[in-house]
């Protein structure tokens, strides 16, 4: 006990480090079970529903000899932790990978659940087809009948529409009384016969979107158009004028409870859509109902006015006269009599607006059009009568309706993913409803867009010439997949190429603004900008598979930037050459190791000094000022830096920077000459003279002549000088 208690003492730290573990095992020692067999003792003790950490932790301070067994104790918790820890990630995996199949057997329900759907669909459309076929035909049987159904067949009709089915004056009583509770609406809906309601009652509007409480409306349904009126606050029974709606383009939908949201359903005007709830469920269904009977009997009654008016009417005899010339003018206008007649019954023709109203609503656009290239197709040599007029207004809408939706589709405001071929349905068929402009537009809009979502979705990070490599390859692949569409999409208008070339250069633009951001604005070395812009020009030759060349816009974007990356870098150079100039003392280089000289040469060589070994002396000596070195070396890295940024833009530029940073060394070199009084010293001087003059010169004429393809008259004027050149003899300051 007093060993125990001895040691107790000394591991109270350890005995807290258990009751910790032990704790956190008491979350954990009911998943125990999930883990593979182990009949340990400690792994059925944790696992007893009755586990206490506490009493455990007591109990196990008590038998402990030292602190040795609670290390030992503790050590066997944590492996059967780390063991309960993997168990629960094996069954985390397995069940992960059957909630995966579950979810993909989940989506093959669903899709044939929506097929099953359409299939029933279809079926009830068939048999209220047919169902109308027959009455149709009943109808034309027996006149009395028709008009005995639609007065007393429909039960959810108020009263006063049935009145209105039998008197005609009771309909327009009907209609006044109407307008004299709506507020503005006499001049929008004018008094006509055959006009009557014929169901109304109040509704909820609820936002579409959100599911929000909007206003409390009173619809008014007639038998050519549903009426929304909003109360108005303070006068019971009177409403004021919200929208008007005609049946023939308007959809009834069935909204799906979903509670609190139920006894809801939508109306559809393409391209919005209203959302309303009904006081109870038997009300929607009325609603429904009615709404749908509504629209039916009004597709009858105009084909049935269609039909009449395309029966030829016989033309009322003339009076007889003596002009012998009548007889051959009434033989002329004969056929054109015949002509004004057209056949506007077919079936086709007759359900044209609604299959037009289905496809958009489908989301079937190549039907839609092939419906309107069917109709132009068939009215194309007919004489333009009343009622192909009045089909064409009907027809215009919906093409109107159609436009809308695919300029929606191509608007920057929908999903850029996909890539440009995600357009080519919605611009296909702009381009065969006639709107090629607009299709052409609303295309390039999208793709930059896109073009500019991905630029800005690049990560900044790493090295800049990492980033250009990234931003070039986005950006041209972009460009150069949208090129490829826009030739496969407008292959025959040549007149919409000159605004994919206008797109083309704003496009370009907008990456020179990213390009120059990153490699100019943050004061990159010249090196990286070289091989930044080489980069960008070489992604930019891609282009010419396609024959598009943009190299010139991308140099006439650039050559400000790059002007100025040059001005900035030539200032460093004068100056360092400058600051060594300050203190020069004109004695030989001492390379100190055989390696330092070796390399040295390679420098020089890559410089393309290939002389250089007689400028070198024994035990590791250059027999040339480092200040003369270092100058040439600098030099030579400059030029080769600029010819990589080289067009013709920055001729000048280069060359008079050229000028400008060896007339310093120039100039340097003559003053010491003049100033020196040391023999050796100006015998020296002269050694460096002459390699500038003899060597440097000359191997920076001629790589500048390689890399521009023409000579520069500055550099050899400044090489064919017959002397040194000088300032003022009596002055005994450097003009450096």
């Amino acid at each position: 006990l007093r060993n125990w208690r001895g040691n107790a003492g000394a591991g109270g730290v350890r005995t807290l480090a258990v009751v910790g573990t032990v704790r956190r095992l008491e979350v954990t020692a009911m998943a125990l079970t999930l883990g593979e067999g182990g009949g340990s003792r400690l792994r059925r003790q944790l696992e007893s529903g009755g586990f206490a950490a506490g009493e455990y932790v007591k109990q196990l301070s008590q038998q402990s000899d030292g602190d040795r067994d609670l290390q030992e104790h503790r050590q066997r918790i944590q492996a059967l932790s780390e063991e309960t820890a993997q168990s629960l990630k094996r069954n985390v995996y397995q069940n992960y990978r059957q909630f995966i199949e579950t979810a993909r057997e989940i989506s093959y329900l669903e899709s044939e659940m929506y097929q099953l759907s359409h299939i029933l669909t279809e079926q009830k459309g068939i048999m209220e087809a047919v169902t109308q076929a027959l009455l149709l035909q009943a109808d034309r049987d027996d006149p009395t009948l028709g008009a005995r159904r639609a007065a007393a067949a429909d039960p959810f009709l108020p009263l006063s529409a049935k009145e209105a089915a039998a008197n005609e004056e009771g309909r327009q009583r009907t209609l006044t009384t109407l307008l004299e509770k709506v507020e503005g609406c006499r001049d929008l809906l004018p008094e006509s016969p055959g006009k009557y309601l014929v169901y109304n009652g109040d509704l909820v509007e609820y936002d579409a979107d959100h599911m929000a409480q909007i206003q409390r409306v009173h619809a008014f349904l007639m038998n050519d158009c549903l009426l929304v009126a909003t109360a108005l606050p303070n006068r019971r029974g009177a409403y004021r004028y919200d929208a008007l709606y005609p049946l023939d383009g308007l959809a009834v939908v069935n909204v799906k409870d979903n509670p609190p949201m139920k006894d809801m359903f939508k109306l559809l005007m393409f391209p919005e859509s209203r959302i309303f709830q009904a006081e109870n469920a038997k009300i929607k269904k009325e609603w429904l109902e009615v709404l749908e009977e509504t629209k039916r009997n009004r597709a009858l009654s105009e084909k049935r006015r269609l039909e009449q008016e395309a029966l030829p009417r016989p033309a009322p005899s003339p009076p007889e006269s003596t002009n012998p010339f009548e007889e051959d003018e009434d033989e002329e206008e004969e056929p054109s009599a015949e002509e004004e007649v057209v056949d506007l019954s077919l079936e086709w023709i007759q359900e044209l607006p609604e299959d037009l109203d289905v496809c958009i609503a489908q989301r079937d656009f190549e039907g839609a059009v092939d419906l309107l290239d069917k109709l132009n197709e068939y009215l194309g040599d007919k004489p333009v009568s009343q009622p192909v007029k009045e089909l064409r207004a009907k027809v215009d809408e919906r093409v109107r309706q159609l436009t809308d939706v695919l300029v929606f589709e191509l608007s920057p405001d929908r999903s850029l993913r996909g890539g440009p071929r995600a357009t080519r349905r919605a611009v296909s068929q702009l381009i065969r409803l006639g709107q090629s402009t607009k299709a052409c537009e609303l295309f390039l809009k999208n793709r930059a867009a896109a073009v500019q979502t991905a630029i800005r979705q690049l990560r900044i990070e790493g090295a800049t010439l990492l980033y250009i490599h990234k931003l070039c390859h986005v950006f041209f692949t972009s460009l150069l997949e949208t090129a490829r569409e826009f030739e496969t999409d407008f292959a025959g208008n040549n007149g919409c190429y000159s605004a994919f070339v206008v797109w083309a250069r704003s496009s370009m633009r907008m990456f020179v603004d990213a390009f120059s951001k990153q490699v100019f604005d943050s004061k990159e070395s010249l090196s990286t900008a070289a091989e930044c812009v080489k980069v960008a020009k070489e992604h930019c030759k891609q282009l010419s598979e396609i024959g598009l060349d943009l190299t010139f816009i991308i140099h006439a974007l650039l050559v400000k930037d790059i002007k100025g990356a040059l001005q900035s870098y030539k200032d460093i150079i004068i100056e360092a050459t400058k600051h060594r100039n300050s203190e020069e003392m004109w004695r030989k280089m001492n390379l100190m190791t055989p390696e330092a000289l070796g390399k040295l040469r390679e420098e020089m060589r890559s410089c393309g000094v290939g002389n250089f070994d007689q400028y070198t002396g024994d035990d590791c000596w250059v027999n040339l000022s480092y200040t003369v070195v270092a100058f040439t070396k600098q030099t030579m890295a400059f030029l080769e830096e600029a010819l990589k940024l080289y067009f013709p833009e920055l001729h000048m530029v280069l060359l008079e920077s050229l000028v400008e940073i060896i007339l310093v060394a120039v100039q340097h070199v003559d003053y010491s000459l003049r100033c020196e009084q040391d023999p050796e010293k100006k015998t020296f001087i002269r050694q460096n003279a002459s390699f500038l003059y003899e060597t440097v010169l000359p191997v920076v004429e001629k790589r500048f002549e390689e890399g521009v393809g023409k000579p520069a008259k500055q550099l050899q004027d400044l090489r064919n000088a017959s002397r040194l050149m000088r300032v003022n003899p009596e002055s005994t300051t450097s003009v450096v």
